[in-house]
């Protein structure tokens, strides 16, 4: 296998571990433009992901010659279900009880695999739920055949992969182009200002967390249909990436985007760096698979002085004592 072959796996790779954290990193970006830290995307991975896969255990059990795209998309809007669902605990303690935003996220972290597992156990007295993964899409027709980009981004992808792309085209339009978007900025940085000339503060920061939960448990699913064939509760740490890349990104979408390709890319040459000549031979794994997350400590040292967070995130709301 020549060095091109090699980059284009590993370019191929760094796509589908790209999409899950930028899915995940532009729902915390939401969640923090609204002016609530959301440390909990690991957790609503997890529960998103859980209940997807647990969809597609039980319709393809049930009807085994269902279409992978129909199939796909159905699962989606469970997996977004379920990550509204669990983020509405977090929205409620952080907005209406001015709760402390950050341990409100550790509780749920705490809960999500725990929970899971427990389901899984009781429906099927295992903790892993496996399901067929044929959502692999081999070769997009005409596109699929252009030289070494058509293998990159045309060739054993998934539907998820070209979502994660329409998601961050509408999530910049959405911040920068509408009333919402601008609103959503407001009382982030400012939300004695918004509520005063007449925006709800506390509606706008359900929003932004339900928003958060939604895209989050998406990006749980994007995570076990391109990395595995079973879930047992796991994402190996996805959504604390997810918030390093949406740091790393500086809260814009299109920075975000480039974040998680960066991240992306540490992680296909964990799992690839054996198709790299001269490393074959080497039981490098565990050391490569530390990559990422040391990648992540680097980069945000390195970036941290020029963080700018929205001002008033993490800091409750009250609107009595305004």
């Amino acid at each position: 296998m020549g060095w091109q072959d090699i980059s284009i796996l590993i370019l191929n790779a760094m796509l589908l571990f790209s999409i899950p954290l930028l899915i995940t990193a532009l729902g915390g970006m939401f969640s923090e433009k609204s002016g609530v830290v959301n440390i909990s995307l690991e957790g609503i991975m997890v529960f998103g992901s859980f209940f997807s896969i647990l969809f597609i255990n039980l319709m393809q059990n049930r009807f085994p010659g269902i279409d992978p795209t129909l199939m796909i998309l159905m699962a989606m809007v469970v997996a977004i279900v379920s990550g509204v669902l669990l983020s509405a605990l977090l929205a409620f303690s952080a907005v209406n009880l001015k709760a402390n935003q950050v341990i409100g996220g550790t509780a749920i972290n705490l809960l999500a695999t725990p929970l899971v597992v427990f389901i899984a156990r009781t429906l099927n007295d295992v903790r892993t739920i496996q399901f067929s993964n044929n959502f692999t899409i081999s070769k997009i027709p005409l596109l699929g055949d252009i030289p070494i980009i058509g293998r990159i981004f045309f060739q054993n992808t998934t539907l998820l992969t070209y979502i994660g792309f329409l998601i961050v085209i509408l999530a910049s339009i959405v911040l920068y182009k509408t009333k919402f978007g601008l609103r959503l900025s407001s009382v982030g940085e400012h939300p004695g200002a918004a509520d005063s000339v007449g925006i709800n503060v506390y509606k706008m920061r359900w929003a932004g967390v339900l928003i958060s939960g939604g895209l989050a448990g998406l990006g749980g699913l994007s995570f076990v249909i391109a990395s595995s064939v079973s879930f047992d509760g796991n994402v190996i740490g996805y959504g604390f990436l997810a918030l390093a890349v949406m740091i790393f990104g500086q809260w814009k979408p299109w920075r975000i985007f480039m974040a998680s390709l960066f991240f992306g890319f540490t992680s296909a040459l964990a799992f690839k760096y054996s198709l790299i000549p001269g490393l074959e031979t080497f039981s490098l794994g565990y050391l490569f698979r530390m990559f990422p997350y040391v990648a992540t400590i680097i980069a945000l040292i390195l970036t941290s002085n020029k963080s700018r967070v929205p001002k008033a995130s993490g800091i409750p709301y009250d609107q009595g004592s305004r």
